[in-house]
Parts: C-alpha cells; sequence; structure tokens
C-alpha cells in the first residue's frame, strides 16, 4: 500500500471546510474513511463527494466535547474497518471577542471544543494507532498557535494549548518507539464559514468582524490546505504552515521575539473592526 491507499483515515469536522477537502482528498487517493461532524447535512454531502471518488466511508454525527461518545465511536470505527491508521483532528470552532468582555461559558466553550476535542480524540484512537503499526495523529491548531492577537485570547489559548500537546505527544512517541508519527497543522487565512460561524460577546458586530476574516485574511482555499496536510503527513513533517501568510508570520515573530505583541497592538488597533 502507499502512504494513503487502503488506509484508513478518521476526519472529525468532515461536513466543510478543510475537514471536507481532507475528506475529498484522501479519497481520491484510495483511503478508506471515517468522517464525522456535529453538522449532519454538511456531513452527508462530503460523504457523497467522497463516495463518489470511490472511497468506503463510515459517517456519524458526532461531538467531541462528548467523551464517552468520542470513545465508543473509536471502538466503531475499529469494528468497521479492523484498524486506524491516520487521524485528523480538525474539528473547531471560533470566537472573537476581548477578554474583557468575555464571559467564562465563552471561553470555556472554545477550550472544550478546540482544545479538549483534540485530546478526547487523540486520546481514544492512539492505543488503535499504535496496533496498527503505522499510526499517524494529525492535529489542527492555527496560525494563532503561533501568535497571539487581540481579540483571540480564547482561541489563542486553546490552539496554543494544542502545539503544546501535539509538540509533546510528538516527543513521547518517539521516546517509546510507538510506530506513531504526530504532526501540527497551523492553517493561515482559510477561505472556510469559520469566522461566519463564529461567536463573539453580546454588543460586538459579529458581521463586521466576519466581513472582515474574509475580506482581508482568507486567502488559502480549504482545497490547497487540504494537499498542504496530505503533503505534509506524507514527509512526516512536525509541522506544516498553510499559506503565506502563516510562513511569513511565523518567520516574524521568530525574528522580533516578545516585541512582536507591541507592533501587532498597534496594527491591530488601526484595522480590526471596533465592536
Amino acid at each position: 500500500m502507499s502512504e494513503f491507499a487502503g488506509r484508513v483515515a478518521v476526519v472529525t469536522g468532515a461536513g466543510s471546510g478543510i475537514g471536507r477537502a481532507l475528506a475529498v482528498a484522501l479519497a481520491a487517493k484510495g483511503a478508506r474513511l471515517a468522517l464525522s461532524d456535529v453538522d449532519t447535512v454538511g456531513l452527508a454531502e462530503t460523504v457523497r463527494r467522497a463516495e463518489n471518488l470511490g472511497a468506503e466511508v463510515h459517517s456519524t454525527h458526532l461531538d467531541v466535547t462528548q467523551r464517552e461518545a468520542v470513545f465508543a465511536y473509536a471502538d466503531a470505527v475499529l469494528e468497521r474497518f479492523g484498524t486506524v491508521n491516520q487521524v485528523y483532528n480538525n474539528a473547531g470552532i471560533a470566537y472573537h471577542g476581548e477578554f474583557e468582555r468575555t464571559e467564562f461559558k465563552d471561553i470555556e466553550r472554545i477550550m472544550d471544543v478546540d482544545f479538549w476535542g483534540v485530546v478526547n480524540v487523540s486520546k481514544a484512537f492512539l492505543p488503535h494507532l499504535i496496533a496498527s503499526g503505522d499510526g499517524h495523529l494529525i492535529n489542527v491548531s492555527s496560525l494563532f498557535g503561533l501568535l497571539s492577537i487581540p481579540g483571540q485570547s480564547a482561541y489563542n489559548a486553546a490552539k496554543f494549548a494544542v502545539r503544546g500537546f501535539t509538540e509533546s505527544l510528538r516527543q513521547e512517541m518517539l521516546i517509546a518507539g510507538h510506530p506513531v508519527r504526530v504532526t501540527c497543522v497551523h492553517p493561515g487565512g482559510i477561505k472556510t464559514a469559520i469566522a461566519r460561524n463564529a461567536t463573539v460577546p453580546d454588543g460586538v458586530d459579529q458581521a463586521s468582524f466576519a466581513q472582515f476574516f474574509d475580506s482581508k485574511l482568507a486567502r488559502t482555499s480549504p482545497e490547497d490546505a487540504a494537499k498542504t496536510i496530505v503533503d505534509g503527513v506524507r514527509k512526516n513533517r512536525a509541522r506544516v504552515l498553510i499559506g503565506g501568510d502563516a510562513k511569513l508570520l511565523d518567520a516574524w515573530v521568530r525574528l522580533l521575539g516578545p516585541s512582536y505583541q507591541r507592533v501587532v497592538a498597534n496594527i491591530a488597533g488601526r484595522v480590526l473592526p471596533k465592536g
């Protein structure tokens, strides 16, 4: 088998955006797919596209914050396919709001989905990835797991946590000698509905934030993002940066060090939509 043909690949958040593009890209390479999302309508469309490419697909409505459901899902995937080779932790949500105006429930929701969802799925599937003899865990962080910007304290916290968790886990797999590779993905601005679906504090104009993201920041298509991820998996990259913005800003932060924060604050204060 090649890196993907015949392999069993699990993709969370497969109902749209990068998750759908990943499912289609993997289907085109001959992978067998276990796809999940909370959006059953979007998930059904992804399944249709993957099956049209000849893929064997197992699909399930799954909320990655529900730990017992995630473990039951991992067992169901193993029962269906007999093995699990790759897990793409892609499910995620967004939130935009200054910390001063953000309620605990908003932070908890972001952490539950974007961080604990990754941890839940990783914990449930890791034994199966080890048992496969050729496992690969791919966790999607963000450009905002490499640098912080105002209005994104909750999202930054979750995505920095995903980065730290993933990098530590990769080292643990190396030390233990387990046959599991681990990759952390950092997308920049991707042309998906994540900003339009983002939540905001009361009194904040959500539409202005979404319009700003879509018109000024979203530069890379989900299909190009999926292609970059798949290539990174094939090459066993520890870190995959998606988009010129992610690559440029990662290098810029490394160059400036902590002083980047003052520069970002000055720019953001002028260009970000006001609440």
